[in-house]
């Protein structure tokens, strides 16, 4: 079960769902273009803040999911600490496999 939501992060990633980068997420969160951001659990405390009050002020849903190693390995990027996903059907398809 663990591992199928990592597999649609990935199919996310190819099929162009999602955003990386602090900044770029903040702005999609903004734009209403986000619709759910996955925080790594050893994520650092001011980007967590910053990104958590985000999500609750535009009412964007996040989960705390694996480590950013993990998190990175899904989408074949290094040292990745946050994913926004960007499409509905990805963000609620992993929201149940997490859920």
């Amino acid at each position: 079960m663990k591992n199928s939501y990592l597999n649609m992060i990935g199919l996310a990633y190819r099929a162009r769902k999602v955003s990386l980068g602090e900044e770029t997420i903040i702005k999609d969160i903004q734009r209403n273009k986000a619709k759910l951001i996955l925080l790594a659990n050893d994520i650092g405390p001011q980007t967590k803040k910053k990104l958590t009050d985000k999500c609750k002020f535009y009412h964007v849903p996040f989960i705390i999911v694996d480590d950013r190693e993990t998190l990175s390995n899904a989408i074949g990027k290094s040292q990745r600490v946050a994913i926004a996903i960007l499409d509905t059907g990805f963000a609620n398809k992993i929201q149940s496999l997490l859920g």
